[in-house]
């Protein structure tokens, strides 16, 4: 585990397992339905895995697939997968039998660890995988489906495969020639633009992470952690190891639906908990949200899309902190928090939430991030001036997995390019202005999709948005928003595009508005790329 150096161990999250099974054996780790572990039971089934996964035959630096809810089994496997130098690649529940074959294929996964609700899933993904994938069921995976033939007799039960392995502390280290840079995890990307990527995270980067998140959110051994988001998700934006690593305790939430949701925040006194902005939406909406007051403070991390100002103040009427962290998938999740300052509490409460809604600065444990134009110059720091946003450091992953050509471009100029065009503020903030891709380019004017979208969420009828461009003959292409009612609200097309040129100049002011349900990822990402290659079908979409 430890170097020869006196002065020096490698970081691994697997160090926070060990001290948080010594420190808080008794505490509880996990509570998954009607079943409760405590950190030496936690310790003790990882251990179980881990070896088990050994006297299977996983060798360092194999791949094992995870494909699974929001339960236990998929916080140890973030722990054993690792511990038995292995690595682990959790896959989202919600793909195609197609992308989950592609992934397993390309990851070379020698076993997969599944939910038995995804039997049909799994079965489906095998037949094009055209190869055999041992399978561990979390359950009966026959009895998650009639076909008797989604599952096939050599796979095992979960916990009869951990049943294979010893409960006693297995001795680990990481790999001599890597060290704290082998690799942990791969996790692929949503794809959009074509075949997935898999990005690949070190143990160091995973440390490193972990710490950060503990400090951005306050974490300690009585938080109480909802799972809301999805832990396939950049491993659950590290906070799979950041609740162990705290001697916190981690509430399961197999799929998310905001009435349990509260039940759960109230039954457990949850302290926080993770979600894109369309899930604070989902919350602050439900009727429950108003049945009592929250008796422990909650704290909510948003991300993966800039939230807007009128969903923060509606977190706020109800007593919730709201926190902006922004990332991606290559930089471990979160990358940068919009810290807080003291001396914007007085400040009124529509003009906090803008100064929320920014991405801010980087994490503690992480290098700087710079906002450039195409030549790698800094762009002013004037709130204005638009350009790329790049990162690098220990937050930063390795790379993609058999990826080199995909690695370089993406890290060209010696920084990892987002694809993110924001501006840099004077203080130093970042704040994103949209993606490169969704930046709108009517009659040679930039357009912000971010901007209209949350001028449109001011509207009181407006749950939510999603702004693209789509063609026009005169100006190449203008704005089109499609919007989401609140319940027992109405509005015309007529009246919303009025209320955006009341609050933007009139070429920003989408052209024609559709009402629509928006299409969202398993994590709860607005899919823009649905909604404009459905409006750009059989026309040649103009490359930004």
């Amino acid at each position: 585990m430890q170097s020869e150096q006196v002065w020096r161990t490698e970081l691994t999250p697997l160090s926070f397992l060990t001290r948080s099974v010594g420190v808080y054996r008794e505490r509880v780790a996990i509570v998954d339905g009607g079943r409760s572990y405590s950190y030496a039971e936690l310790g003790s089934r990882i251990s179980r895995l881990a070896s088990a996964l050994r006297s299977w035959g996983i060798r360092p630096g194999d791949r094992v697939a995870y494909l699974a809810p929001n339960a236990a089994p998929m916080i140890e496997g973030h722990f054993g997968v690792p511990m038995a130098g292995a690595i682990i690649v959790a896959i989202n529940v919600r793909l195609s039998p197609d992308e989950v074959a592609y992934i397993l294929g390309h990851s070379g996964a020698r076993l997969l660890v599944a939910g038995a609700e995804y039997a049909p899933l799994i079965a489906a993904a095998r037949e094009r995988l055209g190869h055999e994938l041992p399978t561990v069921w979390l359950g009966s995976a026959a009895d998650a489906d009639e076909r008797p033939d989604a599952a096939r007799p050599a796979d095992l039960t979960y916990e009869a495969f951990l049943e294979t392995g010893s409960p006693e502390p297995l001795r680990w280290s990481l790999d001599p020639d890597e060290g704290e840079s082998a690799t942990i995890s791969i996790n692929y990307t949503s794809g959009t633009t074509g075949r997935p990527k898999g990005v690949m995270f070190h143990h160091r980067g995973a440390y490193l992470n972990a710490l950060g998140q503990i400090v951005t959110a306050g974490l300690d051994s009585d938080s109480v952690y909802l799972w809301t988001l999805p832990m396939f998700h950049c491993n659950g934006w590290g906070f799979d190891w950041a609740v162990v690593a705290a001697g916190g305790t981690s509430i399961s939430l197999r799929a998310f639906d905001a009435g349990r949701a509260w039940q759960l925040i109230r039954r457990h006194g949850v302290t926080h908990l993770c979600g894109a902005p369309t899930v604070l939406t989902a919350l602050a909406n439900h009727p429950a949200a108003h049945e009592a007051p929250l008796e422990r403070p909650l704290h909510i991390f948003t991300g993966g899309a800039p939230p807007s100002p009128t969903i923060i103040g509606q977190m706020e009427v109800l007593g919730i902190g709201v926190t902006h962290l922004y990332g991606l998938t290559e930089t471990y999740g979160p990358y940068a928090v919009c810290a807080w300052q003291s001396q914007w509490n007085d400040l009124p409460s529509e003009q906090r939430a803008r100064i929320k809604a920014r991405q801010g600065v980087s994490y503690i444990i992480a290098d700087p991030m710079r906002v450039v134009d195409e030549a790698m110059n800094d762009v002013p720091a004037d709130g204005q001036t638009m350009g790329e946003v790049v990162m690098r450091g220990n937050d930063v992953m390795k790379g993609y997995f058999n990826d080199p050509e995909a690695t370089e471009r993406a890290f060209r100029g010696g920084w990892f390019h987002s694809g993110d065009l924001g501006v840099m503020h004077p203080d130093g903030y970042i704040e994103l202005r949209d993606r490169a891709k969704d930046i709108i380019i009517s009659g040679g004017e930039n357009i912000s999709s971010i901007e209209v979208e949350q001028v449109l969420l001011r509207h009181p009828a407006v749950l939510e948005c999603a702004v693209v461009a789509v063609p026009d003959e005169r100006w190449g292409e203008t704005p089109k928003a499609f919007v989401t009612l609140r319940p027992g609200r109405s509005a015309e097309e007529a009246e919303l595009i009025s209320f955006c040129r009341e609050h933007l100049a009139h070429f920003k002011a989408p052209r024609c508005v559709e009402f629509t349900e928006l299409p969202k990822t398993s994590t709860g990402k607005v899919q823009k790329n649905v909604l404009r290659e459905r409006e750009w079908a059989g026309r040649e979409k103009r490359i930004h």
